[in-house]
């Protein structure tokens, strides 16, 4: 007989076997089998009936859930799992260790309705020694985190399902307001609303190049007769003018300019040197919070992106369970980021005790130890094997590990006081070095930042070596005029680490919540790394706010989190807690029911902008205006590159004046004989190929590419663009065409269902069908060949194989083969040469 061993997925499972031994078979699940039903339709026969049937959740009794199992791939694993259970004479149950994977245990037993003996294995790294001990260690399955994931369960099945329907009926079909997203979105709507409220300031400082005995060197205006000289720090964002109760001197350009004038000349000398000296202390190791934080300051991963290599990297052995918000480290991990540190850099380097870090979470319970490399050696990232985005994340959780059992860094902070005068005034100004005595954890590892300037702090900036009372020469004055900037609105990093600081949402929740805030650009858009609120957010929040106030309120959030970490602790009711919430009177379900009968659509669609004299609502095409012009109601579509903060009455006019114009021709077709004209629409600029009329209601349209700016496409290219997807030819083997176009993820060639990118999208228009053809023939992963080439710099001398500079996701780099090395930073493509590329893939493949 085997022993059965099931896990979460097959690479979990793979990696398993592995360290188990011959008559154990591990097979996967393939995540949750069961889950509550998406609609009445789902459920039992015998419940289709019951009032609380659309729910799924016995709202009347108990809150007893129905489970069903709707996927495919679940059917068919649970068939194949009860025919391995028939050859079994014991089960294991290897699910994660959290709440979720206690929950897929709960539901895998439910069933499986397994006659063996039945065992609970816990582990929260995959080795060999952690797997052996966990095969010693069984329990069983813990009910209190059961309960906990299936009180949250429920809970946002009650609040997320009947308030998605209230939300969709009263503004737009197909919305969805679950309970953790809606405050997410909130947040951003709160600080877009900031942003829109900010009232810019301006100031002028001066700023002064330095010299001494060539040793060049930076100082700045700090004051002027003893009074300290304006900064943006000193303003009222709500007034733009210097905040009440700052006695400071505003400089405006006439003052700047004119101290310029008289500074230039005069002699500058050294009034004071002042040192500081002081230690900063390593970060903890990544808990899932800040792990999502950095991968996005520093690879620019999503969330997302960021869980999705996580996991593999969790089950093929390389990392500990990456859902934890606890920091803590066992023995061993001490032991082995220690010694790592030690053989590196040195013993000096290694902190003098293990560092053990507070957790700042209440209910630190989701895991034991924080994110950090397996086993008892830290495998280094250049002799792992792992490549790309893996190697990426990898190294980033090895060098953050490492650093918290490092020493402090040891830093002095130098500040310079320059003194000049003219024959009113004496100005001082200041210069600020900060030299790195002691680099400690630094060696290893510096924490990014959201903001950019803010990581500068970390940066040697050193001073020439001067003496009070020497001289210095002014090399070069100016005056620089400044501008306050609003309130930065959220990236995902920020907006996660706020979310975990207020204590809403857990580890397992926030990629989640980040993918619903951007799915289909509903609440949230992404340009660039931040993310800024739709029109819709704006109303979604503004209706919750007004009628279910505590759902979007960060505080009532945080406590049913606190409420739900009891539960899972066995010291709460998760009948007495959705009771309490859901049930009683005037509770949730009673606000449902009054939203159903006096919220008026019309207003609910109604998005309230500070400052913004007209009525601005929400429609099933987006957002849009309506004024009043000579007694007249008119409508204007708000396009969606206009946020919220920056809307104006102004731009209202405008757009409405553009429209009454009338769209832009360009020419006659060429070709059709039909003019083109390029339209404003709520996704941007577009080309249309004659006009929209009750014969023609659906006339030819093309996007304006990214990359291309609409006023400066000419008659030829627009024509171009309408006349997409070109037609190649027919394919060699079943005569089907092959077409060439632009689509959402750049220009492409096709047949059938078969898809390639095109390097460049001039290419679009020149594609030859054999080039097509060529690029049809090779597998689906491979991108490099139809990378630009920057430069061609000859022939390998030992293989024969070209080595060429191309242009790839993240910057040049030299190919030969399958051998792929980036350039160094801030290196020119053109002065590559044979010779430096070589030494490049050398380096490359001996690491």
């Amino acid at each position: 007989m085997s022993k059965l061993v099931i896990v979460e997925s097959p690479s979990k499972a793979k990696t398993i076997q592995k360290y188990l031994p011959k008559e154990f078979v591990v097979k996967a699940s393939l995540g949750h089998i069961r889950d509550l039903p998406d609609n009445a339709s789902q459920m039992p026969a015998k419940y289709k009936k019951e009032s609380w049937a659309s729910l799924g959740v016995n709202t009347e009794e108990g809150f007893d859930a129905v489970y069903v199992v709707k996927d495919p791939r679940s059917k068919k694993a649970i068939k194949e799992l009860k025919a391995e259970l028939k050859k079994a004479d014991a089960l294991y149950l290897a699910t994660d260790e959290d709440r979720e994977g206690e929950a897929i245990s709960w539901h895998l037993l439910a069933e499986l309705k397994p006659k063996v003996p039945t065992h609970r294995m816990v582990f929260h790294e995959i080795t060999k020694t952690a797997i052996e001990r966990a095969l010693e260690n069984t329990r069983e399955v813990d009910d209190h985190l059961v309960a906990a994931q299936e009180t949250r369960r429920i809970l946002d099945r009650l609040v997320g399902y009947p308030l998605s329907l209230l939300v969709g009926k009263k503004i737009k079909y197909g919305l969805s307001a679950g309970r953790v997203q809606s405050v997410a979105v909130r947040l951003l709507v709160e600080r877009e609303r900031e942003r829109r409220r900010f009232k810019m300031g301006s100031y002028w400082d001066l700023k002064a190049q330095m010299s001494e005995k060539g040793a060049a060197f930076e100082a700045v205006l700090q004051q002027v007769d003893g009074t300290r000289v304006a900064t943006g720090k000193d303003f009222d964002e709500n007034t733009g003018q210097i905040a009440k109760g700052k006695k400071v001197l505003l400089l405006d350009e006439k003052q700047a300019k004119k101290m310029v004038d008289q500074l230039a000349s005069r002699p500058w000398t050294v009034e004071e040197i002042s040192e500081r000296q002081y230690t900063t202390r390593p970060k903890p190791p990544f808990i899932t919070s800040t792990l999502q934080q950095e991968a996005s300051r520093k690879l620019g991963l999503s969330a997302k992106d960021t869980m999705r290599v996580a996991q593999s990297l969790y089950e093929n052995g390389f990392i500990t369970y990456m859902r934890t918000d606890s920091v803590n480290l066992s023995q061993q991990a001490l032991g082995a980021a220690r010694k790592a540190a030690s053989e590196l850099y040195g013993a000096e380097y290694v902190a003098d005790k293990p560092r053990v870090y507070a957790s700042k979470s209440k209910g630190a319970q989701e895991a034991h130890e924080a994110i950090r490399p397996t086993g008892d050696a830290f495998v280094h990232p250049q002799k792992s094997g792992l490549k790309g985005r893996d190697r990426k994340l990898y190294d980033l959780i090895w060098k953050r590990t490492v650093a918290s059992q490092m020493a402090d860094a040891k830093k002095t902070s130098v500040r310079v006081d320059l003194k000049v005068s003219d024959e009113e005034h004496t100005y001082v100004f200041r210069a600020n070095g900060n030299r790195i005595d002691f680099a400690g954890f630094m060696r290893a590892y510096v924490e990014g930042a959201d903001d950019p300037e803010a990581a500068l702090e970390d940066r040697e900036v050193l001073l020439p070596a001067l003496q009070e009372g020497a001289s210095v020469d002014c090399n070069e004055l100016e005056a620089i005029g400044h501008e306050t900037k609003p309130p930065a609105r959220y990236t995902e990093a920020s907006l996660v680490k706020v979310l975990e600081e207020e204590g809403v949402g857990r580890p397992s929740t926030y990629a989640t919540i980040m993918s619903k805030i951007t799915a289909g650009e509903k609440y949230g858009r992404k340009v660039g790394r931040t993310l800024v609120p739709t029109y819709m957010a704006f109303a979604v929040t503004e209706f919750l706010e007004k009628h279910f106030g505590e759902l979007v309120d960060t505080q009532f959030t945080a406590r049913m989190e606190d409420d739900l970490d009891e539960i899972a602790a066995g010291k709460g009711s998760k009948v007495e807690y959705l009771h309490e919430f859901y049930r009683r009177k005037g509770a949730f379900a009673d606000k449902v029911t009054e939203g159903e009968e006096k919220i008026e659509p019309d207003l609910a669609r109604e998005v309230m902008l500070e400052d913004f004299p007209a009525t601005l609502k929400v429609g099933r095409y987006g957002p849009y205006v309506q004024i009043e012009v000579e007694g007249e109601t008119k409508t204007v579509d708000v396009p969606d590159d206009i946020p919220p903060a920056d809307l104006d009455y102004d731009k209202i006019l405008k757009l409405l004046e553009k429209r009454e114009q009338g769209p832009e021709s360009l020419g006659i077709h060429p070709e059709k004989g039909e003019p083109i004209f390029l339209m404003n629409g709520r996704y941007g600029a577009y080309f249309q190929l004659g006009e929209r009329t009750e014969d023609n209601k659906k006339p030819p349209t093309a996007s304006v590419p990214r990359g291309m700016k609409p006023e400066d496409v000419t008659l030829e290219q627009a024509a171009q663009l309408l006349d997409l997807p070109r037609t190649l030819g027919d394919h060699p083997e079943d005569g089907e065409p092959v077409e060439a176009g632009i689509g959402r993820y750049g220009p492409f060639v096709k047949h059938g269902k078969e898809y390639r990118n095109l390097p460049e999208q001039e290419m679009v228009f020149t594609v030859t069908l054999e080039q097509a053809l060529e690029l049809l023939a090779q597998p689906k992963g491979r991108r490099a060949s139809t990378r630009k080439v920057l430069k061609e710099l000859g022939k390998d001398p030992d293989s024969g194989k070209p080595i060429n500079v191309l242009d790839g996701r993240y910057g040049p780099y030299v190919k030969l083969g399958k051998v792929n090395a980036s350039l160094p930073k801030g290196t020119n493509p053109d002065d590559m040469t044979l010779e430096k590329a070589l030494e490049l893939i050398e380096q490359k493949s001996a690491g």
